[in-house]
């Protein structure tokens, strides 16, 4: 069957915590556990297959935390090799009768992109883009990127896949307490950049457990149509023992109140094994999930941390634009970078919803002048930028 219409027209059962059970096998401390794929492929295999048979429909490959940043291209391109291979065998093993595929999972590279870290937007693309790579050549189903906690990072590993691939691409981000990414964004964020990316699904994962993203969860589902993931933890670990508190009984009856939202694909995270699917799935085959109804999400547009919706007239600021100002065509002749922000952050303060960037003078190079701007600005302002420029594609975009 088609992954695409699948996910559309059915409940979808992913498949739980694979660190938890590599742990309890014997992965030490500081072990990375995509080497598992080659140095215990029959254990990766029975967890796959554990999966499949609880009633798992797509089973991401151990290949999380695989990168060109922790592995080199001969290695990198071995582990992903393998990795499909023993989720494959584990696939025909299986003894379940359900529909069967294989996702590779894309996790983050492990470093902050800038302006917060030092990782260039274009190597993370370029990392997560090898990873996608080698997976489409060795075969997988589709492309699961997970445990993102960063806008930016997650808009790289989605430019890649969709670079690299034609796959169907599920994407689940990591939420705190506060409702938001480690970096600031919001589920409606998450949901306007992601939609108006084009990938399949968009949902939860990580972090917390089905109790605590009920908030989350409502609020992605009031911004997007996609079909929605949840993907919790088992709750939360205990700090001394390091066992998560929420028993697969509990997880499913938790989830069971999160069916009001009409979530299309369940799973679990860290904490949760086969048994907590086998209890969900038989949760929802007996409990049934009712169709979430079609909303009229509003148009809107964001920026890496907030969201300004489109619903009634909303105020520009033009000032960053050197036509009939003297001082800003001084201050970008000198590339003076402060009195730039400074023009943005009056704005703000005067009301400004949305900032307008135009550094086209003669004299400078506009191309390097606009990269060097919304750089500037990303890390000092929230509010969306609009680009102004009579070059295509002036700052690098895609």
């Amino acid at each position: 069957m088609n992954i695409r219409d699948f996910i559309k027209n059915n409940i979808v059962y992913l498949d739980g915590g694979m660190g938890t059970l590599l742990q309890k096998s014997g992965l030490q401390p500081g072990e990375l556990p995509e080497r598992w794929n080659i140095s215990h492929p029959e254990v990766i295999k029975e967890i796959h297959k554990s999966y499949y048979d609880s009633g798992s429909n797509i089973v991401n490959t151990n290949t999380f935390g695989a990168n060109s940043l922790k592995f080199d291209t001969d290695e990198l391109s071995e582990i992903i090799y393998h990795a499909v291979k023993n989720a494959d065998e584990a696939r025909k093993a299986s003894s379940g009768k359900q529909e069967k595929f294989i996702a590779l999972d894309v996790g983050p590279t492990g470093k902050l992109l800038k302006p917060l870290g030092d990782l260039d937007f274009e190597d993370a693309v370029k990392a997560f883009a090898e990873v996608i790579s080698l997976g489409v050549k060795y075969g997988v189903d589709l492309i699961t990127i997970e445990t993102m906690n960063d806008s930016y990072e997650t808009k790289a590993a989605v430019l890649a896949a969709k670079e690299n691939s034609d796959l169907p691409i599920i994407v689940t981000n990591a939420y705190g307490e506060n409702g938001r990414l480690m970096t600031g964004a919001d589920p409606a964020v998450m949901a306007a950049m992601l939609e108006g990316m084009g990938v399949d699904a968009i949902g939860v994962n990580c972090s917390l457990g089905p109790k605590e993203l009920y908030p989350v969860v409502e609020k992605l589902c009031k911004w997007t149509n996609l079909p929605v993931v949840v993907k919790p933890n088992a709750g939360l670990p205990d700090p001394e023992t390091n066992l998560y508190n929420v028993t697969a009984t509990q997880f499913a009856d938790f989830m069971k109140d999160l069916r009001k939202y009409g979530i299309k694909i369940f799973g679990g995270c860290c904490g949760t094994n086969p048994e907590f699917i086998k209890e969900l799935s038989e949760m929802l085959k007996r409990e049934g999930n009712p169709a979430a109804p079609h909303k009229y999400i509003p148009g809107a547009v964001c920026s890496a941390t907030s969201t300004v919706v489109i619903d009634e007239p909303r105020i520009i600021g033009e000032r960053i634009n050197p036509t009939g100002k003297k001082l800003f065509k001084e201050a970008l002749l000198r590339h003076d970078m402060d009195y730039i922000l400074g023009q943005a952050l009056e704005q703000i303060s005067g009301g400004a919803d949305i900032l307008d960037v135009n550094v086209g003078l003669p004299g400078i190079d506009e191309r390097e002048m606009m990269i060097d701007t919304i750089k500037s600005l990303q890390a000092v302002v929230d509010v969306p930028l609009q680009i102004d420029s009579t070059i295509p594609d002036p700052a690098g975009l895609r």
